[in-house]
């Protein structure tokens, strides 16, 4: 059982859902959510009429749903505040990145783009000072062998001299550090083809798709699938000479180009400074299923998609805008992580245009966290749009409404807002109901995996 079943007024809240007699609607909208953590309340009506005749072909009201109110998922991106809603989103982030790898008819992106040069590239921050890790060879530079979930990994050795200053300033600067990278990249490319800048769009299109990632450290690094494709994109060849090795030694060159910097002014007590991509560099190229590879199209998509989800919350910071100070206190926030956001605070008023403090939860990094170029894949909104007509869909069916043209029925609809979230009880209960229906996906996907693996052994 878990602990707030515990707590009175949780139990006796929850007895009182689960006892009420519209707890089963209750429970088919939280299903209908996915089990959502804070989902959306909306009061309103819908009406379908015939434009013909005005005949009411249906009405919906949120009258008579349980408190009045239609619940919708919320939404976010965080598997931190909604697991549910963040599965869906890594969901969408997987079939994004995989398409650009592997193709996906449905999205107009042929099969071909797999004969198209493509790496696996992740570029990191510099140091600020040295850290608790674990090398190689197996101690730390502090003479003790940490284990992997060791608390102190990741912070410094000497607070004293570590840099979080330039920690900080380095993550509020990283999306500007990677536009610059891209820009270099397609000169390193025009270089290695001897073409003219003008000439390379005639000829050559570098698309991308990357994620940020939080490092225990608490400094940011990217992970980014480019590839090389013809000038319309996927759909066209790249030339004979654009191949993987000429792509990762461009990558390599990019990064490490004195072009690749952003420079940072002093301020008061701040030195000026220049922040280029740290000297680990990883550059793999990506293979096919099957092909015995680490780096394929599946295992870099699941990749990407995990950490889609995931912000700076593997530091023991909060996930969500910080008020005040204290609040570190409260949530007992690490004191290598209390460092860097006690940074933003004191930096915010030396460079106001940097937002540090509103950024502070993200440890300065104020970017998107992931992001794609425009010709690389399909978009998060084409597979959300894909999943609501799918829906709609459905809606007609049960409606009995697939037999009438679209445009001869009239939808009329007034929906207000009505707030968010769960009663103690109802959190109880949808966290149940989401363990369920990820239990239930995972039992499905792991019966689609041993098929496949029995109609591969036949």
């Amino acid at each position: 059982m878990p602990d707030t079943l515990l707590d009175p007024t949780t139990l006796g809240d929850l007895l009182r859902v689960a006892s009420a007699p519209d707890y089963a609607r209750w429970e088919d909208q939280i299903r209908r959510t996915g089990g959502c953590s804070n989902p959306i309340h909306l009061t309103g009506w819908t009406i379908h009429k015939d434009k013909s005749t005005g005949e009411t072909l249906h009405h919906y009201s949120t009258a008579d749903e349980p408190g009045g109110r239609l619940r919708l998922a919320c939404g976010n991106r965080r598997a931190s505040r909604c697991p549910s809603c963040a599965w869906t989103y890594a969901g969408d982030t997987y079939h994004l990145i995989r398409a650009g790898l592997a193709g996906d008819d449905r999205r107009d992106i042929p099969g071909t783009v797999r004969d198209h040069p493509r790496v696996f590239a992740t570029l990191t921050a510099p140091s600020f000072g040295p850290v608790h890790n674990r090398p190689d060879s197996g101690n730390c530079r502090c003479g003790t062998r940490h284990t992997p979930n060791a608390p102190e990994l990741g912070t410094a050795l000497d607070p004293t001299t570590y840099d979080y200053a330039g920690a900080v300033l380095f993550n509020n600067h990283a999306g500007q550090l990677w536009q610059r990278f891209t820009t270099r990249l397609r000169r390193e490319l025009v270089t290695r083809a001897g073409l003219s800048r003008r000439e390379l769009p005639e000829r050559l299109r570098v698309s991308y798709g990357k994620v940020a990632e939080f490092q225990k450290r608490g400094a940011l690094h990217f992970h980014a699938v480019v590839r090389l494709d013809g000038p319309d994109g996927p759909g066209t060849a790249p030339p004979a000479w654009a191949t993987v090795d000429l792509l990762a030694d461009a990558i390599r060159a990019a990064a490490a180009h004195s072009y690749t910097s952003v420079s940072v002014p002093a301020a008061e007590d701040q030195p000026a400074r220049t922040f280029r991509w740290g000297t680990q560099l990883d550059v793999r190229p990506v293979m096919a299923f099957g092909d015995g590879s680490e780096i394929t199209e599946q295992a870099v998509a699941s990749y990407v998609a995990k950490y889609a989800t995931k912000a700076a919350e593997n530091t023991g910071t909060l996930d969500r805008r910080i008020g005040e100070l204290a609040e570190l206190d409260r949530h007992d926030v690490p004191q290598h992580t209390r460092r860097l956001v006690e940074a933003c605070k004191l930096l915010d008023p030396l460079y106001p245009e940097r937002r540090l403090w509103a950024w502070a939860h993200m440890l300065g990094f104020r970017g998107h966290f992931s992001s794609k170029s425009r010709h690389y894949s399909t978009t998060l909104g084409a597979l959300r749009q894909a999943r609501a007509d799918y829906r709609a869909a459905q809606d007609h069916t049960a409606l009995a409404l697939d037999d009438r043209e679209p445009d001869t029925v009239l939808v009329l609809t007034d929906w207000q807002y009505a707030g968010h979230g769960h009663t103690p009880g109802e959190s109880v209960l949808a966290a149940t109901i989401a363990r369920n229906l990820q239990l239930n996906r995972e039992t499905a996907r792991e019966a689609l995996r041993d098929q496949l693996t029995d109609e591969r052994e036949y």
